[in-house]
């Protein structure tokens, strides 16, 4: 489903050079849910972001779905993004300008679905905000927000989800909620899920948890269904 291949990445820092990844190589199997923990620094956003295409590697293969997205065009990324991939992000990234719904329909436009909204209607019910769709991101609570992000991951059923720090800016009632929702409906659809957490609680409930240190992976655990 995933699978990366000796993949590292170096940034400008300076007049030096900053090693965020140094040849990593792992691979994700669908279906799976997948915690990938470590300290601040270690790589893991970085990791996550390359998987999602949002930037490259400095050398190393990323083959996403059968997909090797690091040797193809912009456009075709794009696309394999817009239908594969759903990404869901510590700060919601909803456009204020919208309402709920119309933040859950973005997506499904883009790729020319005609009944974008009322899949959007149904993703919000799916969330329990059915009747908070006409409501802009600034009416919404922390939580409320977070739940349109999942939802709108969700608009196009893509087959791999990536959740970076999806709980972070939530107090620990809410994030539980999120955290349920958004593993209830990775079940629910049997997408590939990787979620980036500080949490060792909510890491304890994947199936899989990958361990991040100094940008390499330190250790690769899976656990028993």
């Amino acid at each position: 489903m995933i699978e990366l291949k000796n993949i590292s990445k170096t940034v400008a820092s300076g007049s030096d050079e900053l090693k965020i990844l140094d040849d990593v190589s792992v691979r994700f199997g669908e279906g799976q849910f997948v915690a990938v923990t470590g300290a601040s620094g270690s790589g893991k956003s970085t990791l996550l972001g390359l998987i999602a295409g949002l930037d490259a590697p400095t050398s190393g293969t990323i083959d996403v779905d059968g997909d090797e997205i690091t040797s193809i065009s912009e456009d075709r990324l794009a696309h394999i993004r817009s239908r594969k991939i759903g990404f869901i992000f510590q700060s919601f990234h909803l456009i204020p300008s919208l309402t709920a719904i119309e933040n859950i329909m973005i997506p499904m436009e883009i790729v020319g679905n005609l009944n974008a909204r009322d899949r959007a209607a149904m993703l919000l019910d799916s969330v329990d905000l059915s009747n908070r769709g006409h409501h802009y991101p600034h009416e919404l609570s922390g939580g409320e927000q977070q739940r349109v992000a999942i939802a709108r991951a969700f608009a196009n059923s893509p087959k791999i989800l990536l959740a970076d720090e999806p709980t972070g800016n939530l107090d620990s009632k809410n994030g539980a909620h999120i955290f349920d929702l958004m593993t209830s409906l990775h079940h629910q659809n049997n997408v590939t899920l990787v979620m980036v957490t500080h949490d060792p609680a909510l890491a304890a409930k994947a199936q899989r948890q990958i361990v991040m240190k100094d940008g390499r992976v330190e250790s690769d655990e899976s656990r028993r269904a």
